[in-house]
């Protein structure tokens, strides 16, 4: 029946026809090439071949590129070289790193994705890294458009136990000078400035030496919780007024305005009524702001004593970010550092990779707070030395 089938299938088949023939190959010759359509372009390929290319990326100059597909390209503004930080990888960030989310703690540093936590956190040992814990969590409340921290109406509750866990932590790293940092918890009643205050104290309790500098919101201006914190033994009052009065409402979150911030400090420099505390304030450069705005900026900080001013470059941390309006170079960094230190601010640290929390304004800062506590242990000396006197005559 099969081959039936096949006698059938084959008296049925269609005649082959002499071009076919013609097209038949022996097994011995090389096969045709085949004739295959070319693929079709894509978005990628054009957004590739329109980038930029491999010297745009090795050379300072230009610092724009065109990215996109032809006829909807946009031109980008590269970094420039002073701007460029390398990626962190050495064993003592991964420690520190390791150290923190051991402990469930949360640090600005990566919250806010500083370009100097390569520097920071990158010393030879944990006791030469700087890192700046941040406190309440990692939402805010507060949704500055400059800042890359999530943001909330109703934030995960605070942990009861992150004062305690973070003076351990600190103490462990054994440092000289660290920086405490917070979200603004506007849901909260006091802003968070109790839990502020028990963590400054938990660290004196355990590291009576180490220097500590409280960096917090405005708690919506609220002068009793500034002093909450300002009396908690804390030794540096930092409150960032982040650029001038005419681009706060464009910059900071509506809640937050200049001459609030100014009042923050204002308050915070009284301390606890025996004795006063160095103040610090830090502004991003490069959001549009004039050299007029500037100058009238640092005369009214003059005003309320603040002590010291940091000047950074603004980075946009993503796409859904302010743009930045300019890239600010070196030289006018160091002019306005001259300028700052004119006024009679006692340190300011100026340059496109400075952030409130730097380095070396904390080293510095810590040398000034020795020597005052060197001289405070003199003048008590004195004085216990002449009443010695006065008791024996």
């Amino acid at each position: 029946m099969a081959a039936k089938l096949s006698r059938l299938r084959c008296l049925h088949a269609p005649p082959i026809s002499p071009s076919r023939q013609s097209l038949r190959t022996f097994a011995t010759a090389a096969p045709e090439p085949s004739i295959t359509n070319p693929r079709p372009s894509t978005t990628f390929n054009d957004r590739l071949n329109a980038g930029p290319s491999l010297d745009d990326f090795t050379s300072d100059s230009p610092r724009t590129a065109l990215v996109g597909p032809p006829g909807r390209q946009k031109q980008i503004t590269r970094l420039p070289s002073w701007l460029q930080t390398p990626i962190p990888t050495n064993p003592a960030y991964k420690k520190i790193k390791a150290d923190l989310r051991g402990l469930n703690l949360h640090t600005v540093c990566e919250e806010a994705r500083c370009p100097n936590i390569s520097d920071c956190w990158g010393g030879s040992d944990k006791s030469a890294a700087t890192a700046t814990i941040m406190l309440m969590g990692d939402t805010c409340t507060r949704g500055c458009r400059f800042c890359s921290v999530k943001t909330s109406r109703a934030p995960a509750p605070l942990d009861p136990h992150e004062p305690e866990h973070t003076a351990e932590a600190l103490k462990r790293w054994g440092l000289g000078y660290v920086v405490l940092t917070s979200v603004d918890r506007d849901d909260l009643a006091d802003g968070g400035a109790a839990h502020f205050a028990e963590t400054v104290r938990k660290i004196k309790e355990k590291a009576p030496g180490m220097l500590v500098e409280a960096l917090t919101g405005d708690f919506a201006g609220d002068e009793e919780m500034v002093g909450r914190v300002a009396e908690s033994g804390v030794d540096v009052y930092a409150h960032n007024v982040e650029t001038v009065e005419a681009l706060t409402p464009e910059v900071r979150d509506r809640r937050a305005t200049f001459r609030q911030s100014l009042k923050v400090l204002a308050r915070a420099k009284r301390g606890d009524g025996e004795r006063t505390l160095i103040t610090k304030t830090s502004i991003m450069l490069g959001l549009g702001e004039t050299e007029e705005q500037l100058w009238e900026t640092l005369k009214e900080l003059r005003k309320v004593d603040v002590d010291v001013v940091t000047f950074g470059q603004y980075m946009q941390p993503t796409k859904r970010h302010m743009k930045v309006h300019e890239y600010v170079t070196p030289a006018v960094f160091d002019m306005w550092r001259e300028r700052a230190l004119d006024l009679g601010f006692l340190y300011c640290a100026s340059g496109p990779l400075v952030r409130s929390s730097y380095k070396a304004g904390e080293a510095f800062i810590e040398n000034v707070l020795k020597k005052r506590a060197r001289k405070n242990d003199t003048a008590l000396a004195d004085t216990a030395g002449e009443i010695g006197i006065k008791v024996t005559v």
